[in-house]
């Protein structure tokens, strides 16, 4: 069985998707939908932008999920079928919007109030992240109790993966400790430390903004950050995305569950392939690809 899975913010790239654009002019829809709800020409930001101002949470987050939307429509025209989906954090919206749950108008709607809130309480919070690699994830929530200030798991990213993010002294003094104890330590160049208690502010003016948006059903197997579990209830749905800003991503324990559900083939839509190399790490007997180019196109679709 295939699963869609949908990049997180910070695989943004100046001109990711154009060639499929490019190659297929009727996937501009998706860029005018998105342009006339975020106020902004979006195609022209991903297009044109450097890398900095790509970065912006306001252009980032719409842009990554824009990108998305369009590699997954380029393959469903090719013929691609799908019985689940799932995203890292920002993903989960492409991923909403992929199942049904969310309009693709709706999508950006929600996207947009997101990316605004998150970009305003990262000014107003001096936060940090840093992927620890070649420690397990109990050893990392050990080392980051042991730690003055506040530092928190954040992203469960693979078995030897896990994202830290708080307080800056706190986030360095963690990355410190775990160099101790021979991991690496990768400084994530990020506004601010997502996925934590940091982010109140954002998940509250969030919440606000969307809460009398329209969520369906989706139509197919959604997978959510914050369960680290197949979603069953969504009857208050503004309420759980408000608490995924503030709780940690929980991916390791979604693929293992969809491995258990019967998904063997991951099919990543959107720039880089990140979450790929992340099924690859923690999943065995399983098929990972990607798709964010007409290039990769074609291997998703052999």
């Amino acid at each position: 069985m295939t699963i869609s899975l949908f990049s997180g913010q910070g695989s943004q790239y100046t001109g990711m998707g154009m060639d499929l654009l490019n190659a297929d002019p009727s996937l501009g829809f998706i860029y005018d939908t998105a342009s006339d709800i975020l106020g902004f020409d979006l195609k022209n930001v991903i297009a044109e932008s450097d890398a900095e101002t790509l970065s912006r949470t306001i252009y980032a987050q719409p842009a990554i999920m824009a990108t998305s939307l369009v590699c997954l429509e380029a393959a469903k025209k090719r013929g691609f079928e799908f019985g689940g989906v799932a995203g890292h954090s920002l993903g989960e919206y492409a991923a909403m919007v992929a199942s049904g749950m969310l309009s693709l108008e709706d999508g950006f709607r929600v996207i947009k109030a997101r990316a605004a809130a998150m970009d305003k309480a990262a000014k107003n919070a001096e936060g940090a992240m840093c992927a620890i690699l070649k420690l397990s994830a109990e050893d990392v929530e050990k080392l980051c109790e042991e730690i003055d200030g506040y530092v928190v798991p954040a992203n469960y990213n693979s078995t030897i993966q896990t994202v830290i993010a708080g307080e800056k002294a706190a986030v360095a003094a963690a990355a410190e400790a775990a160099a101790a104890k021979r991991a690496r330590a990768v400084p994530l160049a990020v506004a601010s430390a997502f996925h934590t208690k940091l982010m109140q502010p954002a998940a509250d003016e969030f919440y606000e903004a969307v809460k009398d948006v329209k969520f369906n059903e989706p139509a197919v197997k959604f997978y959510s950050n914050v369960l680290g579990t197949k979603l069953t209830d969504f009857s208050d749905m503004p309420a759980l995305l408000a608490k995924h800003i503030v709780s940690p991503v929980r991916f390791t324990s979604e693929l293992a569950e969809m491995q258990a559900d019967g998904f063997d083939n991951f099919v990543e839509f959107g720039p880089k392939n990140v979450l790929t190399g992340l099924v690859k790490k923690t999943l065995k007997g399983v098929a990972a690809k990607n798709c964010e180019s007409c290039e990769t196109l074609e291997g998703v679709m052999a």
